[in-house]
């Protein structure tokens, strides 16, 4: 099974470069990187140059124009350069701990997308991981537990690992709530089924739960991935909501309707 990472970015190459790092220390070491950039200065199409060089993975730099928040539109770009079997969605300020690639292929399933959870990072240590080069990915408990002690995670939870029991990660095959694209996976296949991404959602939010849904329509079922294929989210400014009452309308419709496929998705760019 050959997976491809998609990981959005937009001028943030210090928390780019963590993510990057995080891959390269991947115990699996079967998967391709698409960084999908919506639309980032040129120092950020330098550092993916610079990992391109340094990668055991082949790491391919999609990019669009910047004409605001169109996350949907360059994950769609993104899905349509790759011909793997299997997609792992994330972000550019999620970083992956070092089994994160294989505990997403040891959970994938046909007729199943899964659901991850992370960890957030506070303010002032997202400061120093970046500034110090810290490589969180290879941290273990001892590690975390100061950092918690110290104020630097507000929990440890997102950390543990349970069992994989497939019966009890697959408890609510029909819920969408809480699916986010910062750490989705799914069969390629199902993703281009539903025409990928709604690039009607414009602005932060929203548009990850209307391709769950869609995906749940279309009969794939959402598995659990939590606690245990968890990503470190580092901090961020909150994104600009402008557009986030006229997506939750959008959304609104969506849950009225019966559409699997997305009215603008990704069958353009392919």
């Amino acid at each position: 099974m050959r997976i491809a990472v998609i990981i959005t970015t937009y001028n943030r190459p210090d928390a780019l470069a963590a993510v990057l790092e995080g891959y390269l220390a991947q115990t699996d070491r079967d998967f391709e990187v698409l960084v999908a950039d919506d639309g980032s200065a040129a120092d950020t199409a330098e550092l993916i140059h610079h990992y391109q060089a340094r990668a055991f993975f082949p790491i391919r730099h999609v990019w669009q124009e910047d004409q605001g928040f169109r996350a949907a539109m360059v994950r769609n770009r993104a899905l349509a350069a790759t011909t793997a079997d299997y997609v792992i969605f994330t972000d550019g300020d999620c970083v992956p701990r070092e089994n994160f690639v294989a505990r997403h292929r040891a959970l994938s399933e046909p007729g199943w997308f899964l659901s991850g959870n992370r960890l957030m990072l506070s303010q002032e240590f997202t400061g120093r991981v970046l500034r110090e080069k810290l490589p969180i990915h290879l941290w273990g408990w001892a590690a975390w537990l100061g950092a918690r002690r110290h104020g630097d995670i507000e929990r440890l939870l997102p950390l543990l690992r349970l069992p994989d029991v497939s019966r009890l990660r697959k408890l609510a095959p029909l819920r969408w709530e809480g699916a986010k694209t910062c750490n989705l996976s799914a069969w390629r296949k199902d993703l281009l089924g539903v025409n990928g991404l709604d690039e009607p959602y414009t602005g932060w939010g929203l548009e990850d739960s209307d391709l769950v849904i869609r995906l749940i329509r279309a009969g794939v079922h959402a598995k659990s991935a939590r606690f245990s294929a968890p990503v470190l989210h580092l901090w961020h400014r909150e994104n600009d909501r402008t557009n986030l009452e006229e997506n939750r309308r959008r959304l609104d419709e969506v849950m009225r309707a019966t559409h699997t496929r997305a009215r603008r998705g990704v069958d353009q760019y392919l």
